[in-house]
């Protein structure tokens, strides 16, 4: 793998705009202790909906049509406990004591997945350098779907508009099965171990974890179920199809879609924008108007102000919206939100765009 220069971004000047605005979100916004006890409440919230779906499916689960409400109940509380506690969590936002959130993130290996590592993908990688080709890791997920103008082209790449709907609810099953054991195993296109000595507790703990994962979500309710294996290996997968459907609007709908912006750094690795304006440049909201929106996505829907104030509980965001929409009128600065279903097919389209082998235009570099 070729050596590559890590991209800095312009120093920012002393009237730059986000200094204006982080001065003005702090002093009033954020002073607001109220707004961070109810991302607490939540989160504990759903983390009570998440076990208790489960342990409806003990309870209930010989009757086959509770048997699937509570395994699709358990993927709908796994994805928003996800985009929402986990995520914000992740980011030290849910609770003061850091270490109470480095607890609460444990959430992520009783899904089966490993915290350690997504923490490393999304903190080091993603949020320093969202949507610039060969560092943003979490946009480019794999060989099938061609994301970046850069990525290496394939044949099938032309008809992604069409089968990614199909591959899309598997996004789970993925991340379960194939996902982790890549970042910790694969050697092509690792940049994740450029930047990372993964321990190796780690690598205990990813099969730990998964063996833990699948042995309380199937092998229990078959030992415990008056219901024939096939049948709650089916309500399994469907709980992580219906789950996955759910999490992939947020996922598709806040940097990628027909009109994203993915910058090729330079060869020295000199960004010409600040971090806040290349913040602005490639990230968008969706349905940041909507209440029920805003209780599924959290911090996804306005994800302006998540990758501006990554540290900030995803509960004051909707406030800090409204700040941040008017200081991009006021420096013509670019800020998009759109209704879900119209990110979610703009996404569509930039699989369509990108499905042929020559795509000079959405580099960033004319």
């Amino acid at each position: 793998m070729e050596k590559l220069i890590k991209p800095t971004f312009k120093k920012a000047p002393a009237d730059d705009f986000f200094k204006r605005m982080q001065k003005e979100v702090h002093d009033t916004i954020l002073k607001n202790p109220r707004i961070q006890t109810g991302n607490i409440i939540k989160s504990i919230f759903l983390l009570v909906g998440y076990l208790s779906s489960y342990a409806c499916i003990l309870l209930f689960g010989n009757t086959t049509s509770l048997l699937f409400i509570f395994y699709i109940l358990s993927g709908f509380f796994m994805i928003v406990l996800f985009v929402n506690a986990f995520h914000d969590a992740a980011h030290n936002a849910v609770f003061k004591n850091p270490v109470h959130n480095k607890w609460f993130t444990y959430i992520l290996e009783v899904f089966g997945s490993n915290s350690f590592i997504w923490k490393k993908r999304h903190l080091v990688l993603h949020h320093p350098y969202a949507n610039i080709q060969h560092w943003d890791i979490d946009i480019k997920q794999s060989d099938l779907v061609r994301i970046f103008p850069s990525s290496k082209y394939f044949n099938y790449h032309k008809y992604q508009h069409i089968y990614m709907w199909f591959i899309y609810p598997l996004y789970t099953i993925n991340w379960l099965f194939i996902r982790d054991f890549k970042d910790f195993f694969g050697t092509n296109d690792n940049y994740i171990k450029r930047v990372v000595k993964i321990p190796k507790i780690e690598y205990v703990k990813l099969f730990a974890c998964k063996l833990f994962n699948i042995t309380y979500l199937i092998i229990i309710p078959i030992l415990v179920l008056q219901q024939p294996w096939y049948m709650i290996l089916l309500a399994w997968l469907v709980m992580h199809l219906s789950g996955s459907a759910l999490g992939v609007v947020a996922l598709l709908s806040t940097h990628v879609d027909e009109h994203a912006h993915f910058p090729m750094p330079p060869e020295d690795g000199q960004m010409q924008t600040t971090w806040a304006e290349h913040q602005m440049r490639v990230t968008k909201d969706f349905s940041a108007d909507s209440k029920l929106a805003n209780f599924l996505f959290g911090g996804f829907t306005h994800h302006v102000a998540h990758h501006l104030f990554p540290s900030v509980a995803h509960t004051y965001y909707p406030y800090i919206t409204q700040v941040i929409r008017r200081y991009a009128q006021e420096y013509d600065l670019p800020y998009h939100c759109y209704p879900f279903w119209k990110a979610v097919h703009s996404h569509f389209r930039l699989l369509k765009n990108n499905g042929s082998e020559g795509n000079l235009f959405k580099t960033g570099e004319l």
